[in-house]
């Protein structure tokens, strides 16, 4: 059916690799030296996309889950448990037990007539522009657990000048996010994750933690997909969901390009259906930002977020539109 080269070696990629080879596609996966994150938070929607995608029902059935959030969000607030349902891996952990899919049946590398490249991972073509709202940074630390505590519930809690996140790995282990400020001074203000940790380890690194997004997002003979494309803020918990769902889009427009299908409908139904995802994480962003602003720190981050809204109210208004429907993993024209 023809040469997909696919530039990148996460979820997003991993998922566009196998969609498109079982469409019949020869596949050249390019793997980047990108840095893996130590922690992803899996909730049902994701294992279940994943699970789907990889054909996969038993994926990480036997990890320790996550049951509740605990939740001290907003200026005076009471923690507030809820019923939640999730299992924790590192990034390494869920490439490793999804690559074994992609080994089978190892195409040959593409060649100089690939008719496309799918960008998740950078450098992207000098086209794509990358457009922030916000600035606001997270850093990742190891931690270790007060005895007792179990790995069964996460916690979240606002702060004056940022938030964290705990996320247990194992009853006496876990990882600590923090937004806004060295995890070391956030931890002093805390009233609900401090008490939980006996002792902060060496942060693994400072990564962007604010929402961003590159425009355009496809073009004759490519699509941004993955992080490469848009990138969320972790409040939201929901980037790798969306990256799967990405890449479901992306090799959609592929099979229905060569199929037939006229590229530049396609490219505008990418665009909308891409833009308004980004559009529903940043006003999911703007309800958490403004329930828990307590000072100066919050207020900036909303207005960088209000930015992005009217950004992307701007974007949707030009011209693109849903022109096609997903069923499977596949596309269907609306007229």
């Amino acid at each position: 059916m023809g040469d997909v080269i696919i530039r990148g070696d996460g979820v997003a990629a991993y998922c566009c690799a196998h969609l498109l080879k079982a469409a019949g596609f020869r596949v050249s996966l390019e793997q980047t030296d990108r840095r893996r994150l130590p922690v992803i938070l899996l909730g049902e929607a994701a294992l279940a996309l994943i699970r789907d995608v990889f054909e996969q029902e038993d994926l990480f059935r036997d990890l320790p889950r996550i049951e509740k959030r605990v939740v001290v969000w907003g200026p005076n607030s009471t923690p507030v448990t809820l019923e939640h349902s999730a299992v924790v891996v590192s990034e390494q952990l869920l490439l490793e037990s999804l690559r074994p899919a992609l080994d089978e049946g190892d195409d040959e590398p593409a060649d100089a007539e690939t008719a496309w490249t799918v960008f998740a991972s950078r450098p992207l073509p000098v086209e794509a522009v990358e457009h922030h709202f916000g600035s606001r940074h997270a850093v990742a630390a190891p931690v270790e657990l007060k005895a007792g505590d179990g790995p069964a519930a996460c916690c979240i809690e606002s702060l004056e000048n940022g938030w964290m996140f705990l996320i247990p790995m194992a009853s006496s282990s876990g990882w600590l996010l923090s937004v806004g400020g060295p995890p070391e001074e956030l931890l002093n203000r805390s009233r609900a994750i401090a008490g939980r940790i006996v002792n902060l380890l060496p942060a693994s690194g400072e990564f962007p933690a604010y929402p961003r997004v590159v425009s355009p997002l496809c073009g004759p003979g490519w699509l941004a997909c993955g992080t490469a494309a848009m990138a969320f803020d972790p409040i939201c918990g929901d980037g790798t969901a969306h990256a799967i769902r990405e890449a479901i889009l992306t090799t959609a427009v592929i099979r229905a390009a060569a199929q037939g299908s006229p590229a530049e409908e396609l490219f505008s139904h990418y665009e909308a259906r891409l833009m308004a995802g980004f559009d529903r994480h940043l006003g999911r962003c703007l309800e958490f930002y403004e329930s828990g602003a307590c000072g100066s720190w919050w207020h900036s981050e909303i207005e960088s977020v209000q930015h992005g809204r009217k950004w992307c109210a701007q974007r949707l208004r030009r011209g693109t539109e849903f022109r096609y429907r997903l069923e499977g993993f596949e596309l269907r024209a609306l007229r």
